[in-house]
């Protein structure tokens, strides 16, 4: 799509030092965004000079969490329709195809699309499979951001259908990025689980871990997806774990 004819789109992007990816997730949509609105909490790096170069409106602000940034960056957009993608993602072109048509033809108001994810250098077929997310929406659909922190959830006001073509997710660098994350953002949910007033259980940490590895590596099929795949469940067993012990120390916390 030659510029001059992009769609009227908008496409909402938070970000926070990912001069590593964000280049990436930027060439992907260039061609037809008609308008890039970056948030962008206070970079380090050349996050911001690199939207800024592939003309992105960039808004620096304190970092408020996932679901408030994400709605920050929603309500900056003033195109029909949004896409919504994160640093870590690129479009595919068989699901660029499909935006054009969704866009044009407006035969719903919001569109799933199925993340995959590029993991140590290979796409998994397995793992972490169907993950279908709300990402384009007709701004006119009300939508917003909702779930808890980090796990955000898009929701809008209308019909929705699915599109076809990957959006590929880049998530972690290596296993010490991969790993870090499972600690960090396990960490994050404690505190959101803790704040709606979720209790600790003690089959927390014996269950719900137990339950999510066998639903990840047998039941989705990470063990056809090899040693990578194995990681996986071992890596969600650990989130889940985590987030529950996590929990049971704010709990702690709280009696003093």
């Amino acid at each position: 799509m030659k510029k001059g004819k992009r769609l009227p789109l908008s496409v909402a992007i938070i970000s926070f030092n990912e001069e590593e990816d964000i280049a990436n997730t930027l060439e992907s949509i260039k061609d037809i965004a008609g308008e890039i609105v970056v948030v962008d909490s206070h970079s380090g790096d050349s996050t911001r000079e690199i939207a800024t170069s592939y003309g992105a409106t960039v808004y620096e602000e304190d970092w408020k969490g996932h679901i408030e940034q994400k709605n920050s960056a929603l309500q900056k957009c003033t195109q029909e329709w949004i896409l919504s993608v994160d640093c870590d993602e690129v479009v595919t072109d068989k699901l660029k195809d499909e935006i054009i048509r969704a866009v044009k033809e407006t035969a719903a108001d919001g569109y799933f699309v199925n993340r995959r994810t590029v993991y140590l250098g290979r796409l998994l077929k397995h793992a972490w499979q169907p993950e279908w997310r709300l990402r384009l929406v007709r701004r006119g659909s009300s939508p917003v951001w909702s779930g808890y922190n980090p796990h955000d959830v898009l929701r809008i006001q209308g019909t929705t259908a699915r599109l076809q073509g990957a959006l590929l997710h880049y998530s972690f660098r290596d296993i010490k990025d991969h790993f870090s994350k499972v600690v960090a953002y396990s960490k994050i949910v404690a505190g959101s689980y803790h704040k709606e007033g979720k209790k600790f259980r003690v089959y927390n940490l014996v269950v719900n871990p137990f339950y999510a590895f066998i639903k990840e590596y047998l039941l989705k099929g990470a063990i056809f997806d090899g040693l990578r795949g194995l990681i996986v469940g071992v890596s969600v067993t650990c989130y889940t774990f985590l987030k529950y012990l996590y929990l049971w120390e704010l709990e702690q916390q709280d009696k003093g």
